[in-house]
């Protein structure tokens, strides 16, 4: 399977624009360095001479499969609408195409599964489009846990306060929406733009694999008008014993970086995934911080074509998070909080729930859930916390 190092490899982006244009940012950085070389866009609109600039005219197609023939890619990357992940992860894998899929990787894990097996049988490499997975911080976060830095772990918390003004949900047909024509799309606040706090905390806990989660309890609430949740908090129970408990939202009094925080007997570990900063915490010792480097998923992804290097994020380490996409898929649908729990901005077209950034941090501290903080709208809140056993 391995590819000639002296030669950039082929690539191929499916989806351009929107969150595409950093992958068209970060192709035009890899083919400088001679690792890739930008062969096809998949869009439906073909990009501009300017939106390319020195990408140089690279074939432009809205025909996936036949833009793969054509060019004869060897790689490509998906950054397309949620339930399209899995038909073109296929569509690339039967030929014999190697993938960087950006998360979610799929909408249900039925359709992850059908992706990741159709994916191995066909014998083609898949990452996982993680960015904090490919963090230099995991590594120095797990050695403090291994080496004792915190005591025993007990849990580990994430909070994510984001705000989105109402056009980020009309940004696309799918966005906020759990359904559209009768597919699943679940564009919610733990499962797309905080994904990442989920899959984070996971993988510090080392719980990434779908094995390895043995029960899900969810809360998911709404202020905007849309399907999907904004405003949600997850606790996943793990066959190691310690609890992953996540709160999110997107309509946070103030933004602030989302991080995972790691709970230990006699000390803690702040993990700011965004910017590879971690902070220690222990008894008897002083704050300590610092900072890491990072590793891209497509070039560790050409690396571990050229070289044999380990794949940092393949589909299978993200089975733990497909199923929290599983359990929120599977829960009633998110309830709408009440006309007094939340207030628009003036001038900012966006809507506020007070007081919700606080409740983010303490589900993060605590390891609670909503109702358990005594949020009056999620103790109120009809049909609101959905638990599942995943054995």
């Amino acid at each position: 399977m391995s590819e000639s190092p002296s030669t950039p490899l082929p690539v191929v982006l499916a989806g351009a624009r929107g969150h595409g244009r950093w992958h068209v940012e970060n192709i035009r950085r890899l083919q400088k360095k001679g690792l890739v070389r930008l062969v096809g866009i998949c869009e439906l609109t073909p990009l501009t001479e300017e939106e390319l600039g020195d990408l140089g005219a690279p074939e432009q197609s809205a025909d996936f499969g036949a833009l793969l023939d054509a060019t004869g890619a060897r790689v490509a990357v998906i950054c397309t609408p949620i339930p399209t992940h899995t038909d073109l992860a296929l569509t690339a894998a039967e030929r014999g195409v190697h993938l960087l899929l950006e998360k979610p990787p799929a909408p249900s894990y039925a359709e992850f599964r059908r992706m990741a097996d159709g994916v191995a049988a066909a014998g083609v490499v898949c990452q996982i489009g993680f960015q904090s997975l490919g963090s230099h911080a995991l590594t120095a976060v797990r050695e403090l846990i291994e080496q004792g830095a915190i005591g025993t772990l007990v849990g580990l918390g994430g909070a994510g306060a984001w705000v989105r003004d109402e056009d980020y949900f009309r940004r696309a047909p799918w966005a906020g929406k759990r359904r559209l024509n009768g597919v699943d799309v679940i564009d919610g606040a733990l499962t797309n733009p905080l994904a990442h706090a989920v899959a984070t905390a996971l993988a510090l806990g080392g719980s990434t694999r779908a094995e390895h989660v043995t029960g899900i309890e969810t809360e998911l609430l709404r202020a905007n008008a849309i399907e999907s949740d904004d405003t949600s908090c997850v606790r996943v129970s793990t066959t190691q014993g310690h609890p992953v408990t996540v709160a999110a939202t997107l309509c946070a009094e103030e933004p602030d970086e989302p991080y995972v925080l790691v709970h230990g007997s006699s000390g803690r570990i702040t993990f700011w995934y965004k910017q590879d900063r971690v902070l220690l915490q222990r008894a008897g010792h002083g704050p300590e911080e610092s900072e890491h480097g990072r590793t891209d998923l497509l070039e560790n992804l050409v690396d571990h074509l050229t070289t044999g290097a380990d794949l940092l994020v393949p589909p299978d380490e993200t089975g733990a998070f497909m199923k929290v996409v599983e359990a929120i898929r599977t829960a009633p649908d998110p309830a709408p909080l009440p006309d007094t729990a939340w207030h628009r901005i003036p001038g900012e077209n966006r809507r506020v729930v007070p007081g919700i950034d606080g409740l983010v941090a303490a589900a993060a501290d605590t390891l609670s859930l909503y109702s358990e903080l005594g949020a009056p709208w999620a103790v109120s809140a009809e049909h609101l916390s959905n638990e599942v056993s995943t054995r």
